[in-house]
């Protein structure tokens, strides 16, 4: 069956899948009270809002707390619409069901209407089809934390279920008091007349359940008390007091601990083990093996008293490893087989405009570059970590993911149980940016379960296995081509990449169900060059999709991460050859892209472009769209002992309606740190299969000493939000290698940056 075939297939057996959810307002995920969790007192008004005996509010939080903010961004969209302080929103975990699905991990990029546009590539038909996926996405109750979907998803929904919940308890307080509805108000949860009647919520609730809610009306943006007001994170005081539970601080009756060991060969296998010796060691209990789960490389975990017990076991383990049938995985024969493929590789067509071939034949010169980035590992503060218990025909799990659903499931299929009889409980995650979306480690915790007698185990990676045993982000190369004419300007943009595609490894690893036989092309592959602002007249980007073997998943940004380093790189490097400052040079090609200019001029502006700078110092500026928002940065940077020194980064960020602005200021903060770490250090390399990174010293991060100081600027909106925790990664790259080529007139080209 051809991939088009089964995709229209997909869709007709759905019936109503496309038309029916997608025309459906917001109030249509409002759900049913009853997915609320019980609880004694309380009293659910849809599947969103409970109300507490005392007047409280509950809120089914469907997304994962990452570091990201959004257990205090969602809380605020309630807080307002009820009209209650946001420290009486408390959160409980949201169940499976379709209402709390969001689209993220299948579009990656879509917080935005599919066929809003203001300037830039983005076609029509990667915007419908992104439309599309969305709504199979949502009817299929897929939950996922990624994309910076999470504010953007829940804008209207949750708004809507918080404003419609408003209504029911203050029609329960008209009927209740016979008085006309209009003559209520609400302040801080409290329903009052003139007449000095008084109720708060939690004495209305009853009455509003059985409410219905007539019009309801989402509140008018002159009336926001709280959305656009920098407000305090609700989950630090609990991670500042030590109360917050991370996937490791999970502590059971009876728990033991696993710890895996995984063959050291990418996609290898164990051959003979010998376990005597470490099976003889004190607190060491048993050896499980493990098959590749969830897209894992196969090898064992040892179960022990504590987790040290664990370690000391596995690693007195003496084991012969094989290398994969197919032989060893080298970086370096990738990285030549990519560039092979930007000659020989017709690649997919992402966009294209005008005759790009003609206005390279009649052109005065043709400027061209070659832009290479690596693999990268994800190296999260909390190691991969699960803990299981299989018990009587059911199956327990307590987990820092992304992917709660796909989690679920892979717990189920991997007892052999029907997934309702798992229970998943979401702990706080130290860190995800992509790499919480996988479950192989959720796989093998219950694996390991299963031989546990119904006793809890806590499965834990060391630094070392997940550092060597990552999905990577995956190496991409790109050639870039750009036609001069004879006024000197330059009339065409040529870009061609190369390198794997994330989504259909993903997809067949965590949804079957939506995988199919044959690969479609990738938007992640080619994001942040096909929809380039830019107007140049004649444009034509593709991407050559490979299949290196080497394991890949999200990364932070995604292909937006590596695409922006080429892309920007490459814009600066016109500037200069066409004689033109950066920033100058940029603003004639974005005339039709009134909001990426205004973004572009802000960074300038605040960073003061073209003023004086201390000696040795240089700036260097990039501008980037992705997950619906755009960031301009400018670097200022010297070099230090022959190293780049990163001083200030200056960040203008227009990501539409802002719902806290200490969380963007933050989330600029973290991806500056995330991207200059990758930018100056990262990179993971293979050789005889085996990564040779392992651990900081041999995959160091940017520490305190080196963190440079980061200001926010944000433009003002009135649009949706957009993503905030992702758009910050992807110009920081190109905006520091901008900077050392005014430093030291060398343009480097690849990734990691030196001198």
């Amino acid at each position: 069956m051809k991939r088009r075939t089964w995709i229209l297939s997909a869709l007709g057996a759905t019936g109503a899948l496309v038309v029916g959810w997608g025309v459906m307002p917001a109030r249509s995920r409002l759900g049913s009270p009853e997915l609320m969790l019980p609880t004694q007192g309380d009293v659910a008004l849809n599947g969103w809002i409970k109300i507490t005996a005392d007047g409280a509010v509950v809120l089914a939080m469907p997304r994962s707390e990452m570091g990201q903010g959004v257990h205090t961004a969602l809380a605020m969209l309630v807080a307002e619409e009820l009209d209650v302080p946001l420290s009486r929103v408390r959160l409980e975990q949201a169940g499976a069901d379709k209402i709390y699905g969001n689209v993220a991990m299948l579009l990656g990029s879509l917080p935005f209407h599919p066929l809003e546009s203001e300037g830039g590539n983005k076609p029509a038909k990667v915007r419908v089809g992104e439309w599309m996926v969305g709504k199979i996405a949502r009817e299929l109750g897929i939950n996922a934390t990624g994309g910076s979907s999470s504010v953007a998803d829940a804008w209207e929904p949750l708004r809507t279920a918080a404003a419609t919940a408003r209504a029911s308890l203050l029609g329960a307080a008209a009927a209740q008091w016979q008085l006309p509805l209009r003559e209520l108000t609400v302040k801080d949860g409290v329903v009052s007349h003139a007449s000095g009647k008084t109720a708060h919520y939690g004495e209305l609730a009853k009455g509003a359940a059985g409410t219905a809610p007539g019009d309801v009306t989402l509140k008018d943006r002159k009336d926001w008390k709280l959305i656009g007001q920098p407000a305090l994170r609700t989950d630090i005081p609990a991670k500042t007091n030590g109360s917050a539970q991370f996937g490791l601080d999970v502590r059971l009756p009876g728990m033991v601990f696993a710890q895996v060991r995984l063959c050291p060969m990418l996609g290898g296998t164990p051959g003979a083990i010998e376990a005597k010796h470490a099976l003889a060691l004190p607190g060491v209990e048993r050896l499980v093996p493990l098959e590749a789960l969830g897209g894992s490389t196969a090898g064992f975990a040892v179960v022990g008293k504590t987790t040290w017990h664990a370690r000391q076991g596995a690693q007195a383990v003496d084991v012969k490893w094989r290398q994969r049938a197919k032989g060893a995985l080298d970086s370096q024969q990738i990285e030549a087989s990519l560039l092979a493929a930007l000659e020989t590789g017709s690649g997919s067509t992402f966009h294209e405009k005008g005759e790009i071939d003609k206005a390279e034949g009649g052109a005065t010169r043709v400027i061209e570059a070659v832009y290479r980035a690596p693999y990268l590992a994800h190296a999260t503060m909390e190691p991969m970590n699960c803990t299981a218990q299989v018990k009587d025909g059911k199956v327990e799990v307590w987990v820092p993911t992304q992917v709660p659903q796909m989690a679920r499931a892979i717990a189920a299929k991997v007892a052999g149980v029907d997934i309702d009889k798992v229970t998943l409980h979401v702990t706080l995650l130290g860190g995800g940016f992509g790499r919480r979306l996988e479950v192989d480690y959720v796989a093998q915790a219950v694996r390991v379960a299963m031989d546990c007698g119904g006793r809890p185990v806590q499965l834990a990676w060391t630094r070392e296995e997940d550092t060597m045993h990552d999905f990577y982000r995956p190496m991409h190369v790109a050639r870039l081509r750009a036609a001069v004419d004879g006024q000197g300007s330059v009339s065409s943009l040529r870009i061609k990449s190369a390198g794997d595609a994330i989504t259909p490894r993903w997809m067949a690893r965590g949804l079957p169900a939506l995988s199919g036989p044959f690969d479609m092309p990738d938007k992640t592959a080619s994001e942040g060059l096909f929809d380039l602002p830019y107007g140049f007249a004649h444009q034509h980007m593709s991407h050559v999709a490979t299949r290196m073997d080497v394991p890949v998943g999200f990364w932070r940004s995604v292909g937006h991460s590596h695409n922006a380093f080429f892309s920007e790189g490459f814009i600066d490097e016109l500037a200069v050859q066409t004689k033109q400052d950066p920033v100058a040079f940029r603003r004639t090609l974005l005339k039709e892209a009134p909001r990426y200019l205004a973004v572009l001029n802000l960074a300038a502006e605040k960073a003061q472009w073209g003023g004086k700078l201390p000696a040795g110092h240089a700036r260097g500026i990039a501008l980037h769209e992705s997950f619906g928002s755009i960031v301009a940065e400018v670097a200022e940077v010297s070099l230090h002992s022959g190293k780049p020194r990163v001083h200030r980064v200056v960040c203008a960020v227009d990501c539409g309606t802002v719902v806290n602005p200490n969380t963007v200021a933050q989330q600029m903060e973290s991806a500056v740190t995330f991207a200059l770490t990758a930018a100056l250090y990262g990179r993971i390399d293979i050789k005889d299969g085996i990564v040779q990174q392992s651990n900081f010293p041999s995959y160091p991060m940017v520490t305190l000493a080196e963190a440079p100081v980061v200001e926010t600027w944000i433009v003002p909106s009135t649009r949706a939000p957009g993503g905030v925790g992702e758009p910050g990664v992807p110009p920081l790259a190109p905006a520091v290698a901008n900077a050392l080529f005014t430093l030291t007139g060398t343009r480097q080209r690849a990734l990691p940056l030196n001198t």
